[in-house]
């Protein structure tokens, strides 16, 4: 049995995807639809305060294209935390005219290649991570995926050195794009259908296509990766809610 990677774990994480039913939002008074934007409002005030207290993060982008036309992305210290903050939404007047089209529960990982040392959970930067401020970039860009488990290219059977030694290299692509992507991992191995979720944030949206279309090429995905569905957005403010959800 080869060695199994130790993980560092840090908040919970929740993608929750939803499209807007236009038609309906439509038929109600402006009136109705001012009271529930600013109820919207005062939720987001919520886990505003929340990330202010360095108690959670969270992250509202619009999704271009028909899978979705927002996202709310929430961290939080338990899984109770994001299930409550969940159920708050969909009791809000908006979350009538939503329809929920995707969702991802993962938590955020780092996975533990190095050899022994210090407690990593006091290193500053590591901790950076595993509990981040999501960034108010312009775009974001989401996707789950697996390691591949078929016939020779089963990344669980593969000795731990060669792991360690691919994920090197395959990190060092990712470097080369510190400043112009920052990237979460999130682990989702028994808690949704894949087993890990990327969400990336970048001012330039082309960074996405360019970085993950030059990590097509390292082993790692190469031989071993496997894709899911693939969103991307654009950072809705929330002072520009309103411009968001008008109609005529």
């Amino acid at each position: 049995m080869s060695e199994a990677a130790q993980t560092l774990e840090g908040w919970y994480s929740l993608h929750d995807f939803r499209s807007m039913d236009w038609t309906a939002w439509k038929l109600i008074s402006s009136d109705e639809r001012q009271s529930a934007i600013h109820e919207f409002h005062a939720y987001l005030d919520k886990v505003n305060q929340a990330q202010e207290a360095e108690a959670g993060s969270h992250a509202l982008y619009t999704i271009v294209g028909q899978k979705a036309d927002f996202m709310l992305m929430i961290l939080r210290p338990t899984m109770e935390e994001l299930n409550e903050l969940e159920n708050e939404f969909n009791k809000l007047k908006i979350a009538e005219f939503t329809i929920p089209t995707y969702s991802y529960v993962s938590v955020v990982e780092l996975s533990n290649y190095l050899p022994a040392g210090e407690d990593p959970y006091e290193n500053p930067q590591i901790r950076a991570r595993l509990y981040p401020t999501l960034p108010k970039a312009k775009h974001v860009c989401f996707y789950p995926m697996d390691k591949r488990r078929q016939g020779e290219d089963n990344w669980y059977m593969l000795p731990m050195e060669d792991r360690r030694s691919m994920m090197r290299d395959h990190g060092m692509i990712g470097r080369q794009y510190a400043g112009k992507v920052k990237q979460v991992i999130t682990g989702s191995v028994g808690f949704d259908d894949y087993e890990w979720g990327v969400t990336l944030f970048a001012d330039e949206v082309l960074q996405f296509k360019k970085l993950i279309y030059e990590m097509r090429f390292d082993e790692v995905s190469a031989r071993f990766g496997e894709f899911g569905t693939f969103f991307v957005g654009n950072l809705l403010k929330e002072e520009k809610l309103s411009q968001f959800f008008h109609v005529n």
